[in-house]
């Protein structure tokens, strides 16, 4: 997608100012079992079993059978998973529940939990209150105070600029902000989600504040089974309302506009731009960066009827926009592998849900669909989401079990986003 010389620079100014930007790391926020004989963080010597032992490991786990491509060379995250969004199936990974600050990944988990509660047309006048607490250096889409919003600009606000400004909205909308991070909390458990603490419901650096690459995928197959979610986090750019202005000159001297201004969303492999080119296939979801988190994203691909979710956490191996192409060289592997490898674990149901096996979900939360929502456009907020992300990410329970539709193919949004 062509942008003029202004615009990118633009962006580059922007993206260096980071997704959820930049309190200072935690010296006593030390993830893991220490440093290793070069000064980096070790992963624990044991970790979550959720989703299988195997994900418990420190290191890399994959088993290869005859004819699997090997792994990437050029890894250096701390922690990343690829899986098979369709069936929960963890293809292989590198310390995935070792806990880690999110970054704006976590605003997943924000809309996964509070976009189902208001409908998009509903419209919100921003009151100062309403931005109260947002963390210095913030990424801000430009909210302004005594303007009034749609809940639909809020949101792309959130999910293309990865604003700050707009959750804080959102999250005053919801009753405040520690009513939502209770909110997201115990969605997050509802989910299994158990690395997870949540301190900001923006993923703003704060001590305690941390997730996994296991949990991240989770969040992101929850809010793939939502439109709107699907909409939001596949849109490349959109128009954003800008601030009202009295016109100073022409017959329209006196009077009030209110012009957008275009917004374009900070995923690199959704949008390319500054050196990076659009992934094939990619529909999503969430990228994010601070000073403690370092890069973080979540991306959602679709290849020849396969749908994979990549999360990576933190890489260092300097490259630029190493984030994107570590996550591009493990989907490239993933579709290359599908069929060729035995899976290390799964992806677990929320509670009181059941995929049918159970397998890998910590005992005693596996089974039984009576608590499972039924609705499947996303109204129950989440509750007993459903676990298939292709075929318009749509499920029928029945039998105990979670059925897949696929009348929505993954590359409907690829073609929209180009239009």
């Amino acid at each position: 997608m062509p942008v003029s010389k202004k615009t990118a620079v633009l962006l580059a100014t922007a993206t260096l100012l980071s997704l959820s930007t930049a309190a200072p790391a935690f010296a006593d926020d030390k993830p893991g079992g220490g440093a290793d004989e070069t000064g980096k963080p070790k992963p624990p010597a044991s970790m979550s079993t959720v989703g299988g032992a195997r994900l418990g490991k420190p290191g890399t786990q994959v088993d290869l059978r005859g004819g699997a491509p090997v792994l990437p060379k050029k890894l250096s995250a701390r922690s990343w998973m690829v899986s098979d969004a369709e069936t929960g199936e963890v293809l292989a990974a590198h310390n995935p529940h070792w806990r880690l600050a999110p970054a704006s990944t976590l605003k997943m988990l924000f809309a996964d939990t509070v976009l189902p509660k208001f409908p998009k047309t509903q419209k919100h006048k921003v009151e100062l209150k309403d931005m109260e607490g947002i963390g210095a250096g913030s990424s801000l889409v430009g909210v302004k105070e005594n303007e009034t919003y749609s809940v639909h600009d809020l949101w792309l606000g959130v999910f293309l600029r990865s604003g700050n400004d707009a959750v804080h909205v959102l999250s005053s909308m919801n009753g405040g902000v520690a009513q939502t991070v209770k909110d997201m909390q115990a969605h997050a458990e509802e989910l299994q989600a158990l690395d997870t603490n949540v301190v900001t419901p923006d993923g703003y650096d704060e001590k305690g504040q941390v997730s996994s690459a296991y949990d991240l995928t989770l969040f992101a197959r929850s809010g793939l089974q939502k439109k709107d979610f699907r909409e939001y986090c596949s849109t490349a750019t959109a128009k954003f309302p800008g601030q009202t202005e009295k016109i100073k000159k022409g017959k329209n001297k006196g009077k009030t506009k209110r012009d957008p201004f275009e917004i374009q969303n900070t995923n690199r492999l959704l949008t390319g731009d500054l050196g990076m080119e659009p992934y094939k296939g990619i529909a999503g979801v969430k990228n994010g960066s601070t000073t403690n988190a370092g890069n973080t994203f979540t991306g959602v691909a679709e290849r020849d009827g396969k749908v994979l979710l990549v999360t990576v956490m933190n890489p260092d191996s300097g490259e630029d926009h190493a984030v994107y192409r570590e996550t591009a060289r493990l989907l490239d592997w993933g579709f290359a592998a599908s069929g060729k490898v035995k899976p290390v674990g799964e992806l677990v149901a929320p509670k009181g849900a059941s995929t049918g096996s159970g397998k890998g979900a910590p005992k005693g939360q596996a089974g039984g669909a009576e608590n499972a929502a039924s609705s499947s456009d996303g109204k129950s907020g989440g509750m007993g989401v459903a676990l298939g992300v292709t075929a318009g990410v749509l499920a029928l329970i029945a039998g105990g079990l979670f059925l897949l539709n696929r009348r929505w193919p993954l590359p409907d949004l690829v073609r929209r986003r180009r239009s």
